[in-house]
């Protein structure tokens, strides 16, 4: 069967089931309920070790928010990945899971004093600040605990990168980083802060990128100022290009490679004298994993017929969110006929579902569905709405099968503050 091919090669139909690693789909949602997130150990290997062969001297840090199991991150940690990380909480998590402080880069617009004062004490690599209020903050809590402190300034090159508006963060409007055309006299003020060390540029313009030419463009117009930079006696050590590489979630997708991004860079990144930053996320986890779910009831209504499945828009908020499309295929296919229908959860919302109008084949109650592509920004985003414990999750690496996140139950979500 070619519904699958292309988008994980240890994703595939053998006996008449879905497996993911050769483990059956269909098994691991009887043994352990369902929704339930599968994540494949070889495919978050292979993506990752990728992006070392095509960047071989750069510092790969992958992009925590894309999927914070800690198993996950501890995988990537012993391959040798940094993180890329954006709150207190992920520190926490990098930290746990093994990750080095000093190949941990901290992002983000609005960092609490709290956040900053834990990363300056666990002397991370490098803080990409996003505007001079947050400059003068780290260099006053610097002070205070008698540190100094790397800094990079995330700059805005304003460069479309041809995705959702919602996940387009390197344009003039988005409320990340400093215009790139300001950026000069706010390195000039860093240097001036007697607590700062200035040793880098950051730039991050969006996420799902399909194209290299935003990259290209944006690289482009961060090597001009790294170059006028050191040319006025900066020391530029590293240069954080960001993230974003985008992957498929359609058949007819084709995600570019990390191969293809490095020789799509290497005229603009080849003069330049600076450790290279990568923070790749979805790319190196998004394909990794399957959502599970089960079909509850099958109903014809106004027209249109709905296939109502047990996860629901807490369970994968990006088809509501963003009207993102996620693949869906049966775990058994039965060779039935193929209908149009509105794939929908439970809850209590008109906007929730997985899909609509999606042609699939036809399923009646208790078959599985698997949701494809749901290793990123799927767990990592979902919720308690509607009083709803969050999911299983379980990683597969060859024959071996490991819970890495228990289901929560209803005491969980209720348990009192102690």
């Amino acid at each position: 069967m070619q519904e699958v091919s292309g988008f994980n090669p240890y994703l595939r139909y053998e006996g008449g089931e879905l497996t993911l690693e050769g483990v059956p789909l269909g098994e691991l949602a009887e043994r352990f309920g369902t929704p339930l997130f599968v994540y494949s150990a070889s495919f978050i290997r292979e993506r990752f070790s990728q992006y070392r062969e095509a960047f071989p001297d750069a510092l790969v840090c992958y992009a925590l928010k894309a999927n914070f199991n800690p198993s996950i991150v501890r995988l990537l940690s012993q391959e040798g990945a940094g993180a890329d990380i954006v709150s207190g909480g992920e520190l926490y998590l990098a930290l746990g899971a093994g990750v080095p402080p000093e190949r941990i880069v901290y992002a983000g617009v609005g960092k609490t004093e709290r956040e900053l004062k834990n990363a300056i004490v666990a002397d991370i690599l490098m803080f990409n600040a996003e505007s001079r209020q947050e400059l003068e903050v780290l260099n006053e809590l610097a002070g205070r605990l008698k540190k100094r402190v790397r800094v990079a300034i995330r700059v805005n090159p304003d460069v479309d990168p041809k995705t959702h508006p919602y996940i387009a963060t390197g344009m003039q409007k988005s409320k990340f980083g400093i215009d790139i055309k300001e950026a000069r006299k706010e390195y000039e003020y860093a240097r001036s802060l007697p607590n700062l060390d200035v040793v880098g540029i950051h730039c991050h313009i969006g996420s799902q990128i399909l194209d290299t030419s935003p990259y290209e463009e944006a690289v482009e117009k961060v090597v001009e100022l790294y170059e006028s930079l050191t040319r006025d006696g900066f020391d530029i050590r590293y240069l954080d290009i960001g993230g974003g590489l985008g992957i498929k979630y359609k058949p007819e997708d084709r995600e570019p490679t990390p191969f293809e991004l490095a020789e799509a860079l290497e005229p603009y990144l080849s003069g330049v004298d600076a450790k290279l930053i990568l923070e790749p996320g979805r790319s190196i986890v998004g394909n990794a994993g399957v959502l599970i779910t089960q079909v509850q009831f099958v109903k014809e209504k106004g027209g249109k017929r709905f296939i109502i499945t047990d996860a629901g828009m807490n369970d994968l908020i990006r088809p509501s969110i963003y009207n993102a499309y996620h693949h869906i295929v049966p775990v058994r296919p039965k060779g039935k006929e193929k209908v149009v229908a509105d794939i929908v959860g439970p809850i209590c919302e008109t906007g929730d579902f997985l899909a609509l109008d999606r042609e699939i084949e036809d399923v009646g109650r208790g078959d599985y569905l698997a949701v494809l592509s749901a290793g990123a920004y799927a767990f990592a985003m979902s919720s308690h709405y509607n009083m709803r414990p969050r999911a299983c999750e379980v990683i597969v690496d060859g024959g071996d099968v490991s819970v890495v996140r228990w289901r929560e139950d209803y005491d969980y979500i209720l348990a009192p503050a102690e």
